[in-house]
């Protein structure tokens, strides 16, 4: 029997969700697992990996073959490298405590790539929300301008109104005077 580390769909419609499991190669896609490993989740940025480490590297010391994406995962987790670190511990080339050294050393400067993508998305989303709210505050000091300008447009057009109606009313009593002279 032949086993595969590969990837179990799961999750709703455009939202796909994996696990991680070794399963029997002639077993199906989401049919009957060994053993579940894993966890991964492309929906984030960065995609979210939960991974059972020594799981992983216990089925393949014992021969599990992964898919190309399942590796990709094993090797971003580092149980590749874990794997091939072991092979070196029983070949003599070197202790277990230098393994778990060089192991360590590659987790915590890939931790520190992973969390520099996570700091630099969250700037670039900050960036944009700044600039954003200030194109926002800029349309409203326009539309809060404009506005103002149209009451002193309306205020504008009623007082000459108004002193054109004070003029017709103040000519118009000078008429009728006039005319009572006139009549006198």
């Amino acid at each position: 029997m032949s086993v595969k580390i590969r990837l179990q769909r799961h999750g709703k419609k455009g939202k796909p969700f994996y696990w991680v499991v070794a399963a029997d190669a002639r077993s199906k896609r989401d049919g009957k697992y060994l053993e579940k490993i894993g966890t991964y989740n492309p929906n984030t940025n960065p995609a979210t990996i939960d991974l059972n480490l020594d799981s992983a590297v216990k089925w393949l010391h014992n021969g599990a073959q992964p898919t190309d994406t399942a590796k990709a995962i094993l090797s971003y987790k580092g149980a590749l490298l874990k794997h091939h670190l072991d092979g070196g511990v029983r070949k003599g080339a070197l202790t277990q405590e230098q393994a778990d050294a060089k192991l360590a050393t590659w987790l915590e400067a890939k931790t520190g790539k992973v969390d520099a993508k996570k700091d630099g998305l969250s700037k670039v989303q900050a960036d944009a929300k700044a600039v954003a709210f200030k194109a926002e505050q800029e349309v409203n000091a326009k539309r809060i301008a404009a506005a103002a300008q149209a009451e002193a447009d309306a205020i504008a057009a009623a007082t000459p109104a108004e002193e054109v109606a004070e003029v017709e009313a103040s000519s118009e009593e000078a008429a009728e005077e006039t005319n009572e002279e006139t009549q006198a």
